[in-house]
């Protein structure tokens, strides 16, 4: 995991999976870190890993999938009380698998996800 000692600064990534206009959204199961809040699947960044590998990786392990990355969003860091996470986030689409429930509470395509491609 990559990680700022000095300020439990952590770094993860995130697929914003597109699949005929809808948005794949997954819950945090209970015992996850903020649980039951909702998320686009990603993990945490090991050293010396790329976010684009961190990626890959990641939602294979949570979902069973291979995505291809269309591209990188602008990354956003966030503060809470006891922790600064920085998310990389990624739009992608999936090449192989179907989505699969291997760690969160739940995982959806809502349809009142609002998309417009081409935006950041």
């Amino acid at each position: 995991m990559k990680t700022d000692s000095r300020h439990n600064h952590i770094h993860v990534t995130c697929g914003i999976i597109e699949s005929n206009g809808q948005i794949l959204a997954a819950q945090r199961s209970r015992s996850m870190r903020i649980p039951l809040k909702w998320e686009f699947p990603g993990g945490k960044i090991e050293d010396g890993e790329l976010p684009q590998d961190c990626l890959r990786r990641e939602l294979m392990e949570e979902l069973g999938i291979t995505v291809t990355i269309d591209h990188q969003l602008p990354p956003v860091t966030h503060d809470y009380p006891s922790l600064r996470v920085t998310l990389y986030p990624f739009v992608c689409h999936i090449v192989a698998g179907k989505p699969t429930n291997h760690e969160h509470e739940a995982i959806v395509w809502p349809s009142w996800v609002l998309w417009v491609k081409g935006t950041s």
